[in-house]
């Protein structure tokens, strides 16, 4: 996550800490100014884990009170950002799981209705179809394969930023491709 252009990057992490301070004694003020500083960037991240915008705007909102449960378990260790980027994954796996609940099953008929290739080289069609693609999956796999491939992370920050074992990350990547793989190969056919 970027920090704001108009202050070194010293600078911020300095502000953020004071903010996180000053939050966690209860400056509501300081908290404000984080979620300012930060907003549009988990915005920006939230939007792989939903297409509506009534959900995505509860997604972030629900990023920065999750943050403010935990500032306690904040430890400075390591910059504010990258805490938050770990509280807004897990927010949306979240979010997948509990989705996931509600509809346990493939709609065969909404498989069905994606099951046709984009007709030329059209990027957005493309990427309309490996986001229902990956919405077939179940919420593991569709978050590891979404941070891999999608945002470029490597095995081991998928580790650190879902609190799973590097190994576990490894394992559930393997059983994630091969699912999708079969899931776009049942698309082709149905085309």
């Amino acid at each position: 996550m970027a920090t704001p252009d108009d202050a070194a990057p010293s600078q911020a992490i300095d502000e953020d800490r004071e903010d996180v301070r000053a939050a966690f004694n209860g400056d509501g003020e300081a908290f404000g100014r984080i979620v300012h500083r930060y907003q549009s960037e988990i915005a920006k991240s939230m939007w792989r884990f939903t297409r509506d915008p009534t959900a995505h705007r509860e997604l972030v909102q629900d990023v920065f009170v999750n943050a403010y449960l935990s500032l306690h378990t904040y430890k400075e260790l390591a910059p504010f950002s990258h805490w938050l980027r770990k509280i807004a994954v897990r927010t949306g796996h979240a979010y997948w799981r509990n989705r996931s609940r509600e509809t346990s099953r493939v709609d065969e008929s909404a498989l069905r209705n994606i099951a046709q290739p984009p007709v030329g080289n059209d990027p957005k069609e493309a990427g309309e179809l490996v986001h229902h693609a990956l919405g077939c999956l179940p919420p593991r796999d569709r978050l590891v394969l979404t941070l891999l491939y999608l945002e470029g992370h490597s095995l081991e920050e998928i580790a650190e930023l879902t609190g799973w074992s590097l190994s576990m990350v490894k394992v559930q990547a393997w059983r994630a491709r091969k699912k999708l793989k079969k899931i776009l190969s049942r698309m082709e056919k149905e085309a």
